[in-house]
């Protein structure tokens, strides 16, 4: 079998991407719009898209679409019933960013957990300069070792998370029972406890119904004011005005977020105005080491050759 291979958002990814072995041709956007979708899919069999959105009225209008193959993890941009009706298989990317989420999860937790941003601060303007002692103790330092570590979402990347807790750094692992469904292979402990023991609270858990904001307002005030909440997971599982109330108003110590809920935030966005050494905002990159992108770009393509082989893998339906 021959095909059309469409490529929605090239520029989503910095890597080198192989042609597949059996497409007629091959075509690469940087990026396409909503209204450009349609056209640019029309004759295609594989669509691939890692942020461009693929939902049952688009679908409806592509008759020769037979494969999707998401640049992801994460496929919440895919109308996953509009393709089990259309008989459209999905497949997405696994264990391509088990070491480089971890890392950088970790890179925001020491930041903030040994307020890194604020030390840098004082040099810059000039406080340790000032200072009679060699050293200066402003903000508070805390340990890693003997730390709670409370993780949502208990796949390879909260798996991956937990190993470096506690190998690395000695700390107690915590994986919160939230919503189904859960592993024989992992002890689970009730979301209220985790939230409540929590020292750092890491989130790993995809976006679905069940885990939009599933931290709030609510779950923001069960959780130390000394604790701090990472997400590299999805911005929306977090209700990010209460995120911006509890560092004002000191629920909780500090925050590391690698995502927003709007991808890229418009100007205006209001995690975009907060200033503060106790919040750290990066562009969606704790996936993207370069060997991480080159590990999914080559299992993308290896996705859409099984699946033409008639042996298809990673499918998410």
């Amino acid at each position: 079998m021959s095909g059309k291979v469409v490529f929605l958002d090239r520029a989503s990814l910095k890597a080198r991407v192989r042609s597949p072995d059996f497409a007629s041709s091959y075509v690469e956007f940087d990026k396409t719009g909503a209204d450009e979708i349609v056209e640019r899919l029309q004759g295609a069999t594989v669509a691939i898209t890692n942020k461009v959105p693929l939902r049952a009225d688009t679908l409806q209008q592509l008759p020769d679409l037979k494969m999707i193959a998401v640049a992801a993890t994460g496929y919440d941009v895919i109308d996953i019933p509009a393709c089990q009706a259309r008989g459209i298989r999905v497949a997405n990317i696994r264990n391509y960013a088990v070491h480089t989420v971890p890392e950088h999860a970790f890179a925001l937790i020491l930041a903030l957990r040994r307020n890194l941003l604020a030390y840098r601060q004082d040099v810059e303007s000039g406080v340790w300069q000032r200072s009679p002692q060699f050293c200066f103790f402003d903000h508070p330092i805390g340990d890693l070792h003997g730390a709670t570590l409370g993780i949502l979402g208990e796949g390879v990347l909260g798996q991956g998370t937990a190993r470096v807790a506690e190998q690395g750094f000695g700390m107690r692992v915590l994986f919160a029972d939230h919503t189904p469904p859960k592993r024989d292979d992992v002890i689970f402990t009730p979301f209220e406890q985790v939230l409540e023991e929590a020292d750092v609270l890491s989130l790993h858990c995809p976006l679905t119904a069940d885990t939009r904001n599933i931290i709030g307002a609510k779950e923001l005030r069960r959780m130390k004011p000394t604790a701090l909440l990472i997400n590299t997971a999805r911005g929306g599982l977090v209700d990010e005005a209460a995120l911006i109330q509890a560092l004002d108003e000191g629920w909780i110590a500090g925050a590391g977020f690698d995502v927003l809920t709007t991808e890229p935030p418009t100007q205006g966005h209001p995690l975009l105005d907060v200033r503060r050494p106790n919040f750290i905002l990066t562009p969606h990159v704790a996936w993207a080491s370069d060997g991480a992108m080159q590990f999914l770009a080559d299992q993308l393509i290896d996705n859409i050759e099984a699946w033409q082989r008639g042996t298809p893998q990673n499918l998410v339906i």
